[in-house]
């Protein structure tokens, strides 16, 4: 176990050392930007792995944690001097906040169970969108705003380093949370909630905890992506960003990490690769249907998602059992 896990470690390090060295020696401003864009959405659907895949919570309102981060940088750098120190501010003030809202509501709503819970978000996530659209003074509703970055991100390269290194920390910081003996109490929650309550633990505390690390992680995902495109509106508090998330995850592999990191990219690529096409030949104009069926084979020829479904093949390759081959009794034997 120990030898597989130095192993696993030291494939993440040659893999992230790789996309540390890619833009220096390619000139490729798009691979740039799009490796950029799938860095943030990884950590995005990581953070929503947290609940999905690990304490068995489905969310329907997580993008509100998203539009927070979004927002909090966005006016911050808008009406202060754009300076790193402002920035990593920013970030520093829509986690709190984010991390503060998820914890009220969690208080609130995760005594529910399953859908009424998954309901509810959606509905507290479209008062935030609501509260966006009409307090126009200060997010100037749907027509957004632009605003300046830092002078240090003017170079997309530092860019990318920077928000590598946050997908980096998350991952670990994250895997460790998963891996602690709070985490494994989520896992007991998600697989039997009130068999774990019989052994003593109160869920709801762990289930808020899960909540709030997983609302502070997309409000940073947030923050990156406002810093990424230099402009903001009430798209980063819609249902597509929940949508973008839970696909995602699903696709990659609930409950693995590396799988929402996975489906971010199949998803950003083939976002990217249709639209294109759509540009190009007339066929692919309506590319949104060309993109569902890619979902719909995702969840036919992995039902598990790509890594879980990788997985659980070595898995049952190892533990193989060998069949038995048991004659069917006779008439005869059946009627003694």
């Amino acid at each position: 176990m120990k030898n597989k896990f130095q192993v696993n470690n030291a494939i993440l390090l040659v893999l992230v050392a790789a996309l540390a060295v890619f833009p220096f020696v390619s000139d490729s401003r798009t691979w740039t930007i799009l490796l950029t864009q799938i860095f943030i959405f990884s950590i995005l659907a990581m953070s929503y792995d947290l609940l999905l895949g690990y304490t068995g919570i489905v969310s329907f309102g997580h993008a509100m944690f998203f539009g927070m981060g979004a927002y909090a940088t966005a006016i911050m750098l808008n009406r202060l001097e754009p300076t790193l120190s402002v920035f990593f501010l920013s970030i520093a003030v829509g986690m709190v906040i984010a991390g503060v809202i998820s914890f009220l509501i969690g208080l609130l709503t995760l005594r529910l169970k399953s859908h009424f819970f998954a309901m509810l978000t959606l509905a507290v996530s479209g008062l935030f969108l609501v509260l966006a659209e009409k307090w126009r003074t200060l997010t100037h509703g749907n027509d957004g705003f632009t605003f300046r970055a830092p002078e240090f991100f003017k170079d997309r390269m530092m860019f990318y380093l920077l928000v590598l290194a946050c997908l980096v920390l998350v991952y670990f910081f994250l895997r460790r949370f998963v891996h602690s003996p709070l985490g494994r109490v989520l896992i007991a929650v998600r697989e039997n909630e009130q068999r774990t309550k019989s052994l003593g633990f109160q869920t709801l505390h762990y289930k808020v905890i899960a909540s709030v690390v997983a609302g502070v992680v997309a409000s940073l995902a947030g923050s990156l992506y406002a810093i990424s495109l230099r402009f903001v509106n009430t798209s980063v508090l819609t249902m597509d960003i929940t949508l973008d998330a839970l696909l995602m995850t699903i696709i990659g592999g609930v409950g693995t990490l590396i799988g929402p990191i996975i489906g971010a990219g199949v998803i950003e690529l083939a976002q990217h690769y249709l639209s294109g096409l759509a540009k190009e030949h007339p066929i692919f104009e309506r590319w949104i249907i060309f993109f569902g069926i890619i979902y719909i084979l995702a969840v036919i020829f992995f039902p598990k998602g790509i890594l879980g479904t990788i997985q659980y093949a070595f898995w049952k390759q190892k533990n193989k059992i060998p069949k038995v081959d048991v004659a069917a009794p006779s008439r005869k034997e059946l009627t003694k």
